[in-house]
């Protein structure tokens, strides 16, 4: 990983600090130009933390930068073995979930699974957006680790560390094939995601709602489309993500509205005005999640915050630290969703006020688990032999 301390103190010097941290950082060869990276969130590639070395660009007088190709998405196919993954997190509400896709395109410059790109070789930075991986098989892998003998029953989510409906999921549709076969098992479904796709889904998700088995998380970050496009380059628009939660909350399918993450100084502002939005358009209830900063994802928001809001750079960061023990970031159970001290009290308290005042969480619904019958499908037969 790429060490910008240099880049950070210089923005926090007085004075015209950002200036000078964001000239310092465009000579260092790391950023990418902008119209090879044109619609994207990051403007590093700098290589994973596993890798034994790391490249800079450099202009050799030939003018051959203008010869480099834009960064395109690009899908290949993987082939897990298993697609349920397991954990054992005191701070999630469920131990199991499934990822359709490796890397996702909508872009999100916070997002905390960037660093997970690092295990295929690949940066967290342009590389997490545009080379992503498809599980064609993952529906026939499902159906076949639930057929199981023993398999305990509990709620499985859906797009915990990539979007499920990314763009892609558009011509793919490995979460829709996924879907059928939760629905098919009765089988418990919690789904999180920021687009709007998910409306596309509603013909299989409302007949499990009405057996209580599913509900779904829109994740609104901000109302502020001009913020949206520059911090989540390719989700749907806040307009639509609200237009979403208002065609699954008619469709009679339990939505709530996650406000993650909230950034000091940048969106904080607007937690009132999310609530009040997604409540006036059918969320029953609603969460938040402090920005988490882990690994790569650091240096790749710094980098972002020098772009779009080299203003602010300086006074966000100090309350990120603030909120993080005097660290980017702090990992420990009980602090990473939340953070620590003053500030993170007064976003809690707002959040968990305005929640209170427009009824939202007063009934949280648990989904069931009672009517789960598992598969007999053609891949669990395929299995026997």
């Amino acid at each position: 990983m790429t060490d910008l301390s240099h880049v950070r103190q210089g923005a926090l010097a007085p004075g015209n600090g950002a200036d000078m941290a964001e000239a310092m950082m465009a000579e260092t060869g790391l950023r990418i130009e902008g119209e090879r990276r044109r619609g994207r969130g990051a403007a590093l590639n700098t290589a994973g933390r596993f890798e034994p070395v790391t490249r800079t660009i450099e202009d050799d007088g030939w003018q051959s930068l203008e010869d480099l190709p834009e960064f395109k998405t690009e899908v290949q196919v993987e082939k897990p073995r298993s697609v349920i993954t397991r954990n054992d997190s005191p701070d999630l509400n469920f131990d199991r979930s499934v990822n359709p896709y490796r890397g996702c395109e909508h872009g999100c410059i916070y997002c905390f699974a960037r660093p997970t790109h690092a295990y295929v070789g690949l940066s967290a930075g342009l590389d997490f957006e545009t080379k992503l991986f498809a599980k064609p098989d993952a529906a026939r892998l499902l159906e076949r680790e639930l057929s199981k003998p023993g398999y305990k029953v509990r709620p499985l989510a859906l797009g915990t560390n990539t979007d499920p409906y990314q763009p892609i999921e558009k011509e793919w549709r490995i979460t829709r094939q996924i879907i059928e076969v939760l629905k098919e098992a009765d089988h418990p479904l919690m789904i999180v995601t920021k687009s709007a796709l998910v409306t596309r889904d509603i013909d299989l998700l409302a007949p499990m709602a009405e057996k209580g088995l599913v509900r779904v998380g829109m994740s609104v970050t901000t109302l502020d489309r001009k913020l949206a496009r520059a911090m989540e380059p390719r989700c749907s628009t806040p307009p639509k993500r609200l237009e979403a939660i208002r065609a699954l909350s008619d469709a009679g399918i339990p939505t709530s509205v996650l406000m993650s993450p909230i950034i000091p100084a940048l969106n904080d502002h607007e937690i009132e005005r999310v609530l009040d939005s997604a409540k006036a358009a059918g969320a029953g209830e609603a969460s938040y999640v402090l920005l988490r900063l882990p690994l790569e994802v650091s240096p790749l928001f710094r980098d972002w915050l020098l772009r779009h809001y080299p203003d602010r750079y300086r006074h966000v960061m100090s309350l990120v630290r603030s909120m993080r023990g005097g660290k980017d970031y702090d990992a420990e159970f009980g602090k990473r969703m939340k953070g620590a001290g003053p500030y993170a009290w007064q976003i809690g308290r707002r959040f968990d006020l305005a929640a209170k005042r427009l009824e939202l969480n007063t009934n949280r619904r648990t989904l069931n688990s009672d009517l789960f019958t598992p598969p007999s499908g053609a891949g669990v037969q395929l299995a026997l032999f």
